[in-house]
């Protein structure tokens, strides 16, 4: 019977049937003190696809990061076929920083493939590409909302890719949609190397929601199991039809500066002409409505209290087909 293949990471091997914690070197801290992104690698004896699934590509956004741990203490990568490298945090200068970037300001997820010789953003993206990107078949990239955006349980895969478009409904996420590439990404140097990645939305930073963790632990279990990984998928997590797939989005945007006191929940359906919430000054004297322009459903909600002219506040959209938004809990 054949085996599975030999992964080898920063020069050491993970044969087939083992389980390793590795480490990609990145820097030091100014104290000297040596950083590296620790990797799992779950490596089963029969053969199969090599699933990557990440976190933390921005430090800031924690959902993502204990939707890894989680699912390494409840041994959920266990599998029967294939491997799984699981990272639950590629930006370790940012989570110990509380912040999305790395010390120099610069995004790591605008920096792929990256440069040895580059800014500290390039070199951990040029590492992790050199050490990671090459040896998977598939990937997931999880993520939040940023800047007190919280946005809704959501899969996003690349339009007009076929593969990561299937990737996506398989995963089921409460919605989906196609959404560009952008340079310098992750997702746009997989799609390069013609490694299929989805991309996980949910929540927002630096805040732990409990909903946004359990879509992701059982997206990435329907993964797995349609790649043939693992047998079961019990116990489940959550249970749906289907994901509603958007297709027209827009952001709605403050109309002027003040108190934001938004009226609906995230992931509500919206009818056109509804009143979502207000913009008021803080003494009462004026105040501006936001108007859904169109029926479809609001996926994104910022939670800033005081914003500024021209801030995003609602990111909405309209459905393309009949899904199921909220599971049963």
């Amino acid at each position: 019977m054949k085996t599975n293949k030999t992964i080898t990471i920063e020069g050491e091997s993970v044969k087939p049937g083992e389980t390793k914690l590795l480490n990609i070197s990145i820097d030091r801290l100014p104290t000297g003190t040596l950083i590296d992104i620790p990797v799992y690698v779950f490596n089963a004896k029969k053969p199969g696809p090599t699933l990557l699934v990440q976190a933390g590509l921005h430090g800031d956004e924690i959902n993502g990061i204990e939707i890894v741990r989680r699912m390494l203490s409840e041994k959920r990568f266990n599998i029967t076929r294939g491997a799984v490298i699981a990272v639950p945090i590629l930006n370790i200068f940012g989570f110990i920083h509380y912040s999305r970037d790395v010390p120099d300001g610069k995004d790591v997820n605008r920096s792929f493939p990256g440069s040895r010789t580059g800014s500290m953003a390039g070199r951990i993206a040029y590492h992790y590409t050199s050490a990671i990107l090459s040896q998977i078949d598939y990937g997931i990239d999880l993520h939040t909302g940023g800047g007190q955006r919280h946005n809704f349980p959501q899969i996003r895969y690349t339009h007009n890719d076929e593969q990561s478009e299937k990737l996506a409904k398989v995963f089921n996420a409460p919605i989906s949609f196609a959404s560009k590439l952008i340079k310098g990404s992750f997702r746009n140097a997989a799609f390069l190397l013609k490694k299929p990645t989805v991309v996980f939305e949910a929540g927002e930073s630096m805040r732990f929601d409990e909903y946004s963790i359990i879509e992701g632990m059982q997206g990435i279990l329907n993964v797995m199991k349609h790649l043939d990984m693992v047998t079961t998928l019990d116990p489940k997590y959550i249970e749906r039809n289907n994901t509603v797939h958007l297709g027209e989005r827009k952001w709605l945007r403050a109309p002027t500066a003040g108190m934001f006191v938004p009226s609906i929940s995230n992931g509500s359906e919206i009818r056109k002409g509804q009143v979502l919430g207000i913009v008021s000054d803080p003494y009462a004297k004026r105040k501006k409505t936001v108007k859904a322009p169109f029926d479809g459903l609001v996926f994104c909600i910022n939670h800033q209290a005081v914003v500024n002219q021209g801030e995003a506040l609602f990111h909405i959209g309209k459905p393309t087909n009949e899904g199921v938004i909220q599971a049963d809990r």
